[in-house]
């Protein structure tokens, strides 16, 4: 475990309740695709956020924080952030990083920011396995939640075996793309999940509901189905 003390670069107000924010750490550290860091507010409150950037990324690291009235949780970490510009956060957390011995496809699901987890992970594969297969499956409330949904459809141009398959929950009248739950889009398009690594951030009810339907209703293996949830539940 590393304490770093991070410089805050730039804050950008993506949609209105989600922040991309950019550090510069004091010193050196490392990572895996996938893992998370833990926010220091005081010796005995540490808050957990997901690295949107990936490991070769090692001079910057980017967060996505989902920030508002509705999460003071959340809310008090940009509140320090915007006024101190700077903070300290302990590195690494979590055991739901990718697994990089294998050329097993992966499945990648994430509902809102937990697409940060997905993206570490999405980009990790692209650089270091460009042939391997990876579908992405990202889930919000609305179009305008899928904030980088853009950048993700510019890369299914430049990587064939990558899949993009946003899914709104309560689309507009102009959305033609799927709608629902991430979960019932995966289950959908595969009679089985037998032979995929799955990540999945997202709730703890989420995951725990994925891992139950996709092992019991798609021979998923427990054992290559991989989010941070479960350590909790």
């Amino acid at each position: 475990m590393t304490t770093l003390t991070c410089k805050v670069t730039s804050v950008d107000a993506i949609t209105d309740t989600v922040y991309r924010v950019c550090l510069v750490p004091g010193a050196a550290f490392n990572f895996r695709a996938g893992q998370y860091l833990m926010v220091v507010m005081d010796e005995r409150d540490k808050r957990p956020f997901s690295l949107a950037s990936t490991p070769m990324e090692n001079r910057t690291i980017e967060l996505h924080i989902g920030a508002s009235e509705l999460n003071l949780y959340a809310m008090a970490v940009m509140d320090r952030i915007l006024k101190d510009h700077e903070i300290t956060v302990d590195i690494p957390y979590g055991e739901a990083w990718l697994r990089e011995d294998t050329d097993r496809p992966i499945i990648l699901i994430a509902g809102g920011t937990g697409f940060s987890y997905a993206r570490s992970i999405l980009l990790t594969v692209l650089e270091k396995q460009p042939e391997r297969e990876v579908a992405i499956y990202w889930g919000g409330r609305e179009l305008q939640h899928l904030y980088d949904l853009s950048e993700l459809e510019t890369l299914t141009l430049q990587y064939p075996h990558l899949k993009v398959v946003p899914v709104v929950e309560q689309p507009d009248d102009v959305w033609q793309g799927r709608t629902g739950t991430v979960l019932s889009a995966v289950l959908q398009d595969y009679g089985s999940l037998e032979n995929y690594d799955i990540y999945i951030a997202g709730r703890f009810e989420m995951a725990k509901i994925a891992r139950e339907r996709f092992c019991a209703e798609r021979d998923a293996t427990p054992g290559r189905i991989f989010g941070d949830a479960f350590a909790f539940i």
